[in-house]
């Protein structure tokens, strides 16, 4: 019987050692589920939020804006005949030169010479690349030039309509034969021709910053 109680005794004790071991293992794992779900919430705090009206996210202040390119055609107010003198001031500026002949300017329409804008390999790739759309990269190109059209289209006595058309070649051929090719403009060249008409025309910068007060 002594025997027997003793086992007994034992058992029990077993069983309550393992029991307490249980009760410890389960409350560090509710330990450890609770750290882990802590750092979750920190961690969701931290990353871009959705905007209620669910357009997109929300990338916090400072960042800085990209800004679409102006309309073109672009209505500016003048008169005409003072709109075509800011025209051959601002291609005065950007180093463009008139090409009288072809240009009508009693018609609103002044057209420039080709502008060399890449010389060499290297430097008329990579420029052409820029204000043009290359549809072939294995062509060998050696110059690049563009023309702009700009034409002033009156919508009433102030208000006036400018369009910028820029007619873009690049210099293509190998060996002994070499010719002028016409690309699709990327409107590089017309956006920056009508960013500096607009400054002229206004006084103003399309950039500036736009003050709030």
């Amino acid at each position: 019987m002594m025997i027997s109680f003793t086992r007994i005794f034992r058992t029990s004790l077993v069983i309550v050692a393992l029991t307490h071991s249980a009760a410890l293992l389960l409350n560090a794992q509710k330990g450890i589920d609770t750290q882990t779900q802590k750092i979750k919430e920190e961690s969701n705090k931290n990353l871009p939020q959705p905007m209620k009206d669910g357009q997109g996210f929300d990338w916090g202040k400072g960042k800085t804006p990209v800004r679409a390119r102006l309309a073109n055609p672009y209505q500016l107010s003048a008169r005409r005949d003072v709109l075509i003198e800011n025209i051959r001031a601002t291609l005065k500026e950007k180093k463009l030169i008139v090409d009288e002949q072809s240009s009508r300017p009693g018609d609103g329409i002044i057209i420039t010479q080709p502008f060399i804008f890449g010389k060499g390999a290297v430097i008329a790739r990579s420029e052409l690349a820029r204000y043009g759309v290359l549809e072939y990269s294995d062509t060998a190109w050696s110059r690049a030039q563009y023309v702009l059209t700009i034409e002033v289209q009156p919508i009433d006595g102030v208000r006036n309509n400018v369009s910028v058309t820029a007619k873009v070649e690049g210099r293509s051929g190998t060996g002994m034969t070499s010719e002028w090719v016409t690309v699709q403009s990327s409107g590089l060249a017309e956006e920056e021709f009508l960013v500096k008409l607009v400054e002229i025309v206004t006084g103003k910068a399309v950039d500036d910053p736009v003050s709030n007060e």
